[in-house]
């Protein structure tokens, strides 16, 4: 069986997809395959699913909650126990099962090693691959919940090295051209991600576009200075005046 996580939350078995409708029991289920082979706490569930307003006799409700998705996931693989009670709480067994988010680490540690290595077309594979697997935000919508929300924020930020690499080996076959409009779109949606305004710079002029890579320096500079008060980053200087000098050293493709 095959979980996803990286978009709305669905599982995948024999049948074909299927989706939980319950905003809660999907949460339940979200935190116990983040936290595969552990055991998560009754109080720790109870956190994730209903925040600050539990209700009083929200135990009693987890364990609802708890009896009606093991009905859903025994309909997906009958006569298989997933879901376990262990003091103090519950563990769900990964056994063979796939977890997307799992894929996408591995796709992200493969591009890095490709990334340091120079193998650049395998680089770009992985990662596009990697990038492949996000249908949308994590479980479709924002949660609220400590384990949710700190392990959405960690892989919305293997993410953003993800796209980040994948650009840089972009950038090193030569598609420097094919980048900017992506690039332009980056920096609009990131704008204090200073890496992307970097290879943003560097797209333009390696396309001729010299005026337009100074240009998108100082939209970087306008930007940090209004929004931190920050002057940009040395990596951003120091690019800057290698435009400036015309240093091919730091401006030319290796490839």
């Amino acid at each position: 069986m095959r979980y996803e996580l990286l978009g709305s939350l669905r599982v995948i078995g024999p049948a074909g997809p299927q989706m939980l409708t319950a905003r809660k029991i999907e949460l339940l289920l979200a935190v116990l395959l983040v936290r595969a082979d552990h055991v998560v706490s009754t109080d720790q569930l109870i956190g994730e699913v209903w925040g600050e307003r539990a209700p009083h006799r929200a135990t009693a409700g987890l364990h609802v909650y708890v009896s009606e998705l093991r009905k859903f996931l025994a309909r997906q693989r009958p006569g298989t126990e997933t879901i376990v009670t262990r003091s103090p709480g519950y563990l769900l067994r990964q056994g063979d099962d796939e977890f997307d988010f799992q894929d996408f680490l591995a796709l992200v540690e493969a591009g890095r090693g490709y990334h340091a290595a120079h193998r650049y077309e395998e680089g770009a594979e992985v990662l596009e691959r990697a990038l492949a697997l996000w249908r949308g935000p994590l479980l479709g919508e924002p949660s609220d919940g400590v384990i949710i929300g700190s392990f959405a924020a960690w892989l919305a930020e293997v993410r953003m090295e993800c796209l980040e690499m994948l650009v840089d080996v972009q950038l090193e076959l030569g598609q420097h051209r094919r980048l900017i409009g992506r690039l332009r779109q980056l920096v609009v949606d990131t704008p204090l991600h200073e890496a992307f305004h970097r290879q943003l710079m560097l797209a333009l002029y390696r396309s001729d576009r010299t005026a337009d890579a100074l240009q998108a320096y100082q939209q970087a500079r306008a930007t940090l200075n209004r929004e931190l008060g920050l002057e940009p980053c040395r990596a951003l200087r120091e690019l800057q005046h290698a435009i400036l000098v015309g240093d091919e050293r730091v401006l030319s493709a290796r490839v």
